[in-house]
């Protein structure tokens, strides 16, 4: 007869995955359920209270209903960095136009803050971080914070952001190419034909001198050749932030598309990560 054969294997290692609570509901608006996917690093005591640097990811959709794995496992493998990344779900803009947008990301950070015990979020240390019109929104959010009547904020109550990653967002509508997304975003206005209409949803109408708003800083990525938001809409926020005194890093992916590209490999990761430890330091 064969005798069993056990093999021993080092059981000892750290814990290696994290855990994705999946559809976290943070708001109710225009008559819907608003969700948030929220990813856990790797844990390896489970019983002790941890709690992590956050990013709040605003997945880009043209400002429509929007794909929320996209990312997701780009997102997943870059929170063994570290990081708790909670990806916000908003109303899409044929539900309700700008500035519900804003509004729901808004929201989602102040659940986020509210509920950081249950979710080992550091409140101390969030990022927003957003894609093509996330990144957008993650920028507009950030330069109207805590400025009463401005567009989505009902309250002078700042969010606390920290940091602040823009990949390949529009920053001026009014400067776009001709794109229907921009047009629903503004409930049926072309910004190209009405730029004071579309002042409100561009960073540069918001951003003051240093002396007068404390912004966080910014990193912003944007590919050569994007055939959907130029690259020169980062320069534009650049020129913006730069002549008001505020910080900003700007990459050109040289020979990236809209989305289409390096943007999530390792090298840009990297950049990505030592940015946000930077700037989400104690």
């Amino acid at each position: 007869m064969n005798a069993l054969e056990i093999k021993n294997i080092d059981g000892t290692a750290p814990h290696g995955h994290g855990v994705v609570w999946m559809n976290v509901p943070y708001a109710e608006a225009s008559g819907r359920a608003l969700h948030l996917q929220i990813i856990w690093p790797p844990i390896e005591d489970w019983f002790t209270p941890s709690q992590y640097p956050t990013v709040v990811f605003v997945q880009g959709s043209g400002w429509g209903k929007q794909e929320l794995g996209q990312w997701l496992l780009a997102l997943a493998e870059f929170a063994r960095r570290g990081y708790v990344v909670a990806i916000v779900e908003h109303r899409p803009s044929d539900v309700a136009p700008f500035p519900a947008q804003v509004e729901d990301l808004r929201s989602a950070v102040r659940f986020l803050r509210e509920n950081a015990g249950q979710y080992r979020i550091d409140a101390d240390r969030i990022a927003l971080w957003g894609d093509s019109s996330g990144g957008h929104l993650a920028v507009l959010t950030t330069v109207t914070d805590g400025v009463a009547g401005a567009p989505g904020v009902h309250d002078d109550e700042p969010l606390g952001v920290r940091a602040v990653v823009d990949f390949y967002g529009p920053s001026d509508l009014s400067l776009m190419p001709e794109d229907p997304a921009c047009v629903q975003l503004l409930g049926g206005i072309d910004p190209r034909q009405h730029p004071d209409t579309a002042a409100p949803a561009a960073a540069s109408t918001h951003i003051r001198p240093a002396t007068e708003q404390a912004l966080p800083p910014f990193l912003v990525m944007h590919g050569s050749d994007d055939e959907v938001v130029p690259f020169e809409q980062s320069v534009v926020l650049g020129d913006a932030l730069v002549a008001a005194g505020h910080r900003i890093e700007l990459y050109r992916l040289d020979g990236a598309g809209h989305g289409a590209g390096g943007f999530f490999s390792e090298p840009v990761m990297d950049i990505v990560d030592q940015f946000l430890k930077e700037n989400l330091e104690q």
